[in-house]
């Protein structure tokens, strides 16, 4: 089975920390997806420490107690992933990857990173530094919908203008493959009955002539969507239909305030309808919300969305959807069909450089410039209200777009199907990477890379400049006389040292090492040679033995 190691910070995956986004909402479900497709296999994890790989583990297990052994792969031992052929990482970050990877070899293996969003200044330099990064052919960043794909190459073809104004025409660029692949949910997890329809209706106090239009996602009017739209849109059908409406609200704000412009706006600006807010925090709601909503709105208008996972997990359940036609939504979302998508309008292009230099200067930080670009989008209210009128007292079309959406996640966006074009991604990166030696350009290129990055050389070559002399083959050794209490295993364990075992001799090659030493000087070269051991490694040696006093070091 193709499979990948995978790069693990508890961060990217888990649902525990105090803000909970969609990237840790997508890496969570990705783990149980690859827990799945993994029932007695192994599974590596490159993470940087052993409680991380533990976590990583423990997530694992408990999605699928079958999974077989998991590897971990510290950071610093990257050759462990050439033979797996993939290391994957949640997000748009190859660049520093792939400098690492050149000590190894820029075809060792292959880099895949994801896209959530791209509106912040961490990700936009992550995408557009992949042009000066060593990065290849065969590595791939992952755009979740066709809209952020665009962003990205349009991001890319900026940053190439740049770079030749910068250093001229006549640059060789390499860029990774940028396939779309869309997130996943599992769609099993939106299987309701008509009973549990039932008990979620009466856990929330619903009545059965209520028409429940159910919202999930952060209540954050910079970030998710504006609910004033929303608000209106619905004050609007339910004077129009006649109809109680019910508005339920799953999702959690930043703070108290938001969360108090959310009440209040409710109240002021759909007064006719029922609202309910229901902590986004408590899982156990969750599915109470999905059981007993008609169908589903999302009228997400900021530039910080990419994907959207909630329209998905609402046709997963069976609802009709209604969302603006934006980012992501214009992928999922099959208008007429699983739902509807109400147009949008945006400012166009050059009118937004006051809030770019705002954001760039730090004047206003990035909920700031995302919540102003929020503020010029809008949707189109007609539109808005008349789908929502004919979904509100059609219960007949409710039924049928509902069944074409839960239809449609089965097949498009189940985890299970999602993860199998992970899986050939990775296939056809591999395939690009061999048959890169039979491409000129490509084998030249390679051949041609170096073997470090040039920011991340070995320090005695950057700083070579710094000490008197360098440890040469001719450099001559002596022997000192040893003090007492400051034997080299006595020095070893003392605080002084004891940080450095990574790098000081084990005992006993320090032990040879010093046994060949005498006040009577012997060369680098000729130690070596009769220790055995190669000029490097002894040189490393000889230095830190010379750290703590037990030779001296002298000019040829």
């Amino acid at each position: 089975m193709t499979t990948a190691a995978l790069f693990f910070d508890p961060d990217g995956y888990l649902l525990t920390g105090p803000k909970l986004m969609g990237r840790q909402a997508a890496g969570h479900a990705f783990l149980r997806a690859v827990a799945a497709a993994h029932s007695n296999q192994p599974v590596s994890v490159y993470a940087q420490t052993l409680q991380s790989a533990r976590t990583f583990a423990h997530l694992l297990k408990g999605f699928n107690p079958a999974v077989a052994n998991i590897d971990w792969i510290p950071f610093d031992q990257i050759e462990r992933v050439i033979p797996i052929g993939t290391l994957y990482f949640p997000g748009p970050g190859l660049g520093d990857p792939a400098r690492l990877r050149l000590r190894v070899g820029v075809n060792a293996y292959s880099l895949v990173g994801v896209t959530h969003t791209v509106a912040s200044h961490t990700a936009m330099d992550n995408i557009t530094g992949l042009l000066d990064a060593p990065v290849m052919p065969w590595d791939a960043l992952i755009s979740t919908s066709s809209a952020v794909a665009a962003s990205v190459k349009q991001l890319l073809e900026r940053q190439q203008e740049y770079l030749q104004w910068r250093l001229g025409s006549g640059l060789r660029l390499t860029l990774p493959q940028l396939p779309v692949i869309p997130l996943g949910v599992h769609c099993h997890d939106f299987d309701f009955t008509p009973e549990d329809r039932q008990q979620a209706r009466s856990h929330l106090q619903l009545s059965a002539d209520e028409i429940v239009i159910l919202f999930v996602g952060r209540l954050s009017f910079h970030a998710k969507a504006h609910p004033h739209p929303m608000y209106r849109g619905l004050q609007l059908a339910c004077e129009r239909t006649g109809q109680p409406l019910t508005l339920i609200q799953y999702g959690a704000s930043a703070n108290e305030a938001i969360a108090e412009a959310f009440r209040d706006g409710a109240r002021r600006f759909c007064p006719a309808v029922k609202t309910l807010f229901v902590d986004g925090r408590d899982f156990d709601q969750q599915k109470h919300c999905w059981a007993a909503a008609d169908l589903f709105i999302s009228l997400s208008d900021n530039i910080q969305e990419s994907f959207g996972l909630t329209p998905v997990e609402a046709m997963a359940a069976g609802l009709p959807v209604l969302v603006s036609d934006w980012d992501g939504y214009r992928d999922t979302v099959r208008d007429g069909i699983d739902g509807f998508r109400i147009p949008t309008w945006m400012p166009p292009p050059d009118l937004g450089e006051t809030y770019a230099r705002a954001y760039e200067a730090g004047t206003d930080n990035y909920d700031f410039y995302c919540g102003l670009n929020c503020q010029t989008v809008s949707v189109d209210e007609d539109v808005l209200v008349d789908r929502l009128c004919t979904l509100i007292q059609t219960p007949s079309l409710r039924t049928r777009l509902g069944a074409a959406a839960r239809q449609r996640a089965r097949e498009h966006y189940d985890w299970a199907v999602v993860y199998r074009h992970y899986q050939a991604l990775w296939s056809d990166l591999a395939r690009i990477r061999q048959d890169a030696s039979r491409d000129h350009t490509l084998s030249s290129l390679i051949r041609q890379a170096p073997r470090v990055a040039p920011g991340r050389q070995d320090p005695y070559r950057t700083f070579m400049h710094y000490p008197t002399h360098l440890l040469q083959p001719a450099t001559r050794i002596r022997r000192l006389p040893t003090r007492p209490g400051a034997t080299y295993p006595e020095l070893l364990e003392h605080g002084l040292y004891n940080y450095a075992g990574k790098v000081l001799p084990r005992p006993e090659v320090a032990e040879r090492l010093l046994c060949l030493c005498s006040e009577q000087a012997i060369t680098l070269d000729e130690l070596a040679r009769q220790a055995g051991y190669a000029l490097g490694p002894t040189a490393l040696a000889l230095s830190g033995l010379a750290k703590m006093g037990l030779i001296r070091l002298d000019n040829a």
